[in-house]
């Protein structure tokens, strides 16, 4: 099938006389015929035994996310973040290290920086746009993955993907991508050497700012008996020693991920959360195709404007990443559009303040127009070197174009770009 057509038909198919619509199943817990069954699944969960890790509803979900990102197994996450720290913690343990671009999302650069700091996992930043052996000479012998984002948040820099991957696989590591902006319809990184990608399925996936959640995804691919990944290879003794690619074989990645992380974090979406979710990927591939159709016009629009130093978007011919878009990303470069105002933070806040369609929020990639000032909000607790690294100006505005009419949407810029020259 198409993508068009798994967002519709992936995930669940309705048996004789079922809803044709995806069933909630709103049930904290599952009834068994012995005691011995559920003993069982405490060896082995095999089967739904307590929605705090798997849920039906969920799991439909998870596996047309999985089908669209040609993986072969997904777990969803309470939120983006937990999709991230969970894609590290299952490779990384205390004296271990990763290696992460810079150029990523501010919340995930405190994640890495400081939070897993605490818990004795270092992790090193390198300039995505580096040439392969500079990346290199980053790895150390504890080096246990390379994560990176396919369009960097608000950068809005175009990941090399496959020179990532060839990295990584030199030195026997996976390669986790963070593909929010992108979304399956626009890029699959699986496609180009990724072994991981992650979500904040909060973003263009749900689409309506409705609820917070987060997937990641196995693509199978990567070898974990190499020598390196003893937790896959070993007997696990807290699940009566399961030997994950023994028993699990492709799926050793995602099963541990499951048994062990979420068993313990709990970090699992409601089934209505998943439900609303799964309205959002059913309509994903129209609105991304207008959301890009939308952004293009209003970088255009930016770009030409007397009031704009400078205009990010990758889809635009001139862009620093109009190449790799073009390789990576060539039916569109998502709704999001970061540029400068002349003038500065002062500038950019009265531009913002001055707008009357978009909304000024802490949010992204929704149906509706939204802004944000990065340095202010998403990457306030970085410091200015690490904003610097991250490509966030102190005067960039961050754009989320919606699906509004794009003579409604450009109106509204322009009439807050002329009150900056009152």
């Amino acid at each position: 099938m198409k993508d068009e057509t798994k967002c519709l038909h992936s995930g669940y198919t309705p048996e004789n006389g079922a809803p044709r619509v995806m069933p909630i199943v709103q049930s904290t817990t599952y009834v068994f015929d012995s005691t011995e069954h559920i003993g069982q699944l405490f060896d082995m969960p095999t089967a739904h035994m307590y929605s705090r890790f798997s849920n039906p509803t969920v799991e439909a979900v998870e596996k047309k996310i999985a089908d669209l990102e040609g993986g072969i197994g997904a777990m969803c996450t309470s939120s983006g973040q937990a999709a991230s720290l969970f894609s590290i913690l299952n490779l990384c343990n205390s004296g271990d290290s990763f290696i992460s671009t810079s150029t990523i999302y501010g919340g995930t650069v405190n994640l890495f920086s400081t939070t897993l700091k605490k818990l004795g996992i270092e992790c090193i930043f390198v300039d995505a746009d580096a040439d392969e052996e500079t990346i290199k000479n980053a790895f150390k012998p504890n080096t246990r993955a390379v994560f990176g984002e396919t369009l960097a948040n608000p950068a809005l820099a175009v990941l090399d993907i496959e020179k990532l991957a060839r990295v990584a696989h030199n030195n026997n590591v996976p390669l986790i991508i963070d593909n929010t902006f992108a979304t399956p319809l626009l890029c699959k990184p699986i496609n180009f050497g990724a072994d991981i990608v992650v979500h904040s399925t909060s973003k263009y996936m749900d689409g309506h700012a409705l609820q917070v959640g987060g997937v990641i995804v196995d693509s199978g691919n990567f070898n974990w008996d190499n020598g390196k990944y003893p937790e896959f290879t070993m007997p696990d003794e807290s699940y009566h020693g399961v030997v994950y690619t023994k028993d699990f074989g492709k799926l050793a990645y995602i099963v541990k991920a499951r048994m062990q992380l979420m068993r313990d974090f709990g970090a699992y979406p409601a089934a209505h959360s998943a439900f609303l979710l799964n309205l959002g990927l059913e309509t994903l591939p129209i609105r991304m195709k207008q959301y890009c159709q939308n952004a293009m016009a209003v970088a255009i629009f930016l770009r030409n404007s007397d009031m704009v130093e400078r205009v990010s978007y990758p889809g635009l011919e001139g862009d620093k990443y109009y190449d790799l878009a073009r390789k990576y990303l060539p039916d569109g470069t998502s709704g999001v559009i970061s540029f400068i105002i002349k003038g500065g933070k002062k500038a950019a806040i009265k531009f913002m303040d001055g707008l009357k369609l978009a909304s000024n929020e802490v949010h992204v990639a929704d149906i509706r127009t939204c802004v944000l000032h990065p340095a202010s909000a998403t990457h306030r607790q970085l410091t200015d070197e690490q904003l610097i690294a991250a490509g966030v100006n102190p005067g960039m505005i961050r754009l989320s174009v919606g699906l509004e009419n794009i003579e409604d949407i450009i109106n509204d810029i322009k009439q807050s770009l002329e009150k900056l020259e009152d």
